[in-house]
């Protein structure tokens, strides 16, 4: 047990509003959903949020169609001025899943700061203290506080030389060493595999570096169960403060609630600096918020596999809500196992975004194509070098199938310096739509940018267009109900797509159904739907080879165009990743059934190929 004999009052930081939401729903919550919970703990006396970055700042625009500045701006409205709001960033990536250039980590800098921020938690996947030293300066001329992080795991396999105390105390003092303001430092155990004896020891080498001049912070989650055990270990190695949550954002694979903590440390000297009574009135307006999302059990339980499979809690969720849209959860196990080869290949780089996302595609890639058949591109750029230098040697046979697939040498250089300009596209994009071209519209357009991806897919640009996606994750709506049963009316109209198979031919309708008339009214027609066409005798409709659903990305072929069996003639897009749809049959191209954006089942037909 863990004693003190002098009091020592422990700093908290709620993470519910940002790692909450994305540990639980992937970050796809409506903020009017969560600004009651924010209002209250905000009475309650709490001065220091989680609010943004990470996922929460992708989602907002990707899933939620909101802007995600305003919801910064809202959330910041709602704390008051007085509150500290802090985000995550990553490194060279900010606050996407790519490396971005100089410019564009200075204007995300800027933009934060501008929309609430006041303390930026920056962390390297590879803990390559130079990209900490190099992004950590835009977060000190922007104002912020500068939070340096060193990102811990624990290996999936055994080894002595990375992953350590020793390992950890090196880059928390290349760190303090460097030439950049460091105003805290944060150790950050993303996938809550660390051990507690590690998290103890770390955090008192780390502790007699900094001293008192420099605070330290710890993060962990509580996949494992083994949050609180870790959490009672840091504050014990002398940690100043913790990250902790509020159900039903707490927990599975969120951060331990702060009654959980509270409770645990009686008797022990040491103290919260929070009331820990605030978490009721909390929990009491985040239950009411969410009551009309549904919860994923995989990510309130708890799973010791985790341990074998060092991915973030932040990570299983998103993973899981994309392989069940995708029809391909059955395959999860199959993809955990995968992962101590991927990681022992890849150089021991820590489960962080975008590596822990990396991690989990080349796994998804090895289990569904076959081990190295298909190396993920972000997998691939990092063994390289293009985003730093891991940990350890990557695998050398791994090394050279990147280069070989991905077309692209190893690299030693400062990842910063190859880092593609996303900026002028961006702007470029803005003026040809006659967008207006503020710098949060050049940032939401530039943040999405994905290599090969059509602009007009871009996220940025559908919102700001009006066509964004909403994908919330709800429970399942009720029929309906009549006026006259005492419901509310049926006002919108709704468009669902239909997929028929009849004697062996499948084809796909859009359906709109029409609210019923108002005070005798004649309800308004829908809108026309084209005709299905059914395939021809003997031809054959090309499907997505996954068994849910996924978006298309491009059709490679024309109609006309002659193709061979096994030919790409389109691509889609799941798990944020890019797959192949290849013709079963070779003859020539009769239809062209779907266009980038649609999203389509396994029964719809993308192309249509004649004998």
């Amino acid at each position: 047990m863990i004693h003190t004999s002098t009091p020592k009052r422990v700093s908290v930081m709620l993470t519910a509003f940002r790692d909450g939401l994305q540990s639980v729903f992937g970050g796809k919550v409506r903020v009017a959903d969560v600004l009651p919970a924010m209002e209250a703990a905000s009475a309650a006396g709490v001065r220091h949020f989680e609010f943004g970055g990470g996922a929460r700042f992708q989602a907002p625009f990707f899933y939620v169609g909101e802007d995600p500045f305003a919801a910064m701006d809202a959330m910041r409205a709602a704390v008051g001025p007085d509150a500290d709001l802090q985000i995550l960033t990553r490194s060279i990536s900010g606050v996407t899943l790519t490396g971005q250039a100089p410019e564009a980590l200075a204007l995300q800098a800027r933009l934060m700061a501008k929309h609430g921020t006041t303390i930026d938690r920056n962390f390297d996947f590879m803990n390559d203290v130079d990209n900490l030293l190099a992004t950590g300066r835009p977060i000190v001329e922007a104002g912020m506080h500068h939070q340096a992080t060193v990102a811990l795991m624990g290996l999936p396999y055994a080894s002595d030389r990375v992953h350590t105390p020793a390992f950890y105390e090196d880059v928390a003092r290349r760190l303090l060493d460097g030439d950049v303001r460091i105003d805290s430092i944060a150790l950050k155990d993303a996938s809550g595999t660390t051990d507690p004896a590690t998290v103890y020891e770390t955090a008192k080498r780390v502790t007699a570096l900094t001293g008192s001049e420099v605070p330290v912070w710890f993060h962990t989650h509580d996949t494992a169960s083994m949050a609180v055990a870790c959490t009672m270990a840091a504050i014990h190695g002398g940690v100043d403060g913790v990250d902790l949550s509020v159900r039903p954002l707490a927990s599975g694979t969120s951060q331990p609630d702060v009654r959980s903590l509270a409770h645990a440390l009686k008797g022990t000297g040491y103290a919260l600096d929070l009331d820990v009574d605030a978490a009721s009135a909390v929990e009491g307006e985040l239950e009411a918020g969410l009551a009309a999302y549904a919860f994923d059990p995989i990510t309130l339980a708890a799973d010791a596999r985790v341990v074998g499979f060092p991915m973030p809690g932040g990570a299983i969720g998103p993973n899981v809500l994309m392989m069940k849209e995708a029809g391909i959860l059955d395959r999860y196990g199959d993809v955990l196992a995968e992962f101590p080869v991927v990681v022992e290949a890849g150089g021991a780089w820590t489960s962080v975004t975008p590596g822990s996302q990396q991690y989990w595609l080349q796994a998804f890639n090895n289990v569904l194509y076959g081990r190295w058949a298909k190396i993920d591109g972000g997998y691939g750029r990092s063994v390289l070098g293009y985003f730093g230098r891991p940990p350890e040697a990557p695998d050398p046979e791994v090394v050279r199938l990147a280069s070989e697939q991905l077309g692209l040498a190893p690299f030693e250089g400062d990842p910063l310096a190859v880092a593609e300009d996303s900026l002028a596209p961006a702007r470029a994009a803005l003026r040809e739509r006659g967008l207006p071209e503020t710098d949060e519209n050049v940032f939401l357009v530039a943040a999405a940018i994905v290599p090969g991806k059509a602009m007009d897919l871009n996220e940025g640009i559908r919102l700001l267009e009006g066509r964004a996606r909403v994908k919330l994750p709800l429970k399942e709506a009720e029929a309906p109900a009549s006026p006259a049963a005492g419901g509310t009316p049926w006002t919108t109209a709704v468009t669902s797509r239909v997929t028929v198979t009849e004697g062996g031919t499948t084809r796909t309708f859009d359906v709109t159904l029409a609210p019923p008339a108002a005070d005798g009214a004649a309800a308004p027609p829908p809108a026309p739907t084209p005709a299905p066409t059914a395939p021809a005798q003997g031809s054959t409709p090309v499907h997505s080879p996954f068994g849910g659903t996924v978006e298309v990305l491009a059709v490679r072929v024309g109609v006309g165009e002659r193709v061979a069996e096994g030919q790409v003639v389109a691509t889609v897009e799941a798990m944020k990743a890019e797959h192949d749809v290849r013709s079963p049959v070779a003859g020539t191209v009769a239809s062209i059934d779907v266009r980038p954006g649609d999203e389509v089942g396994p029964d719809a037909a993308i192309v249509t190929v004649g004998g």
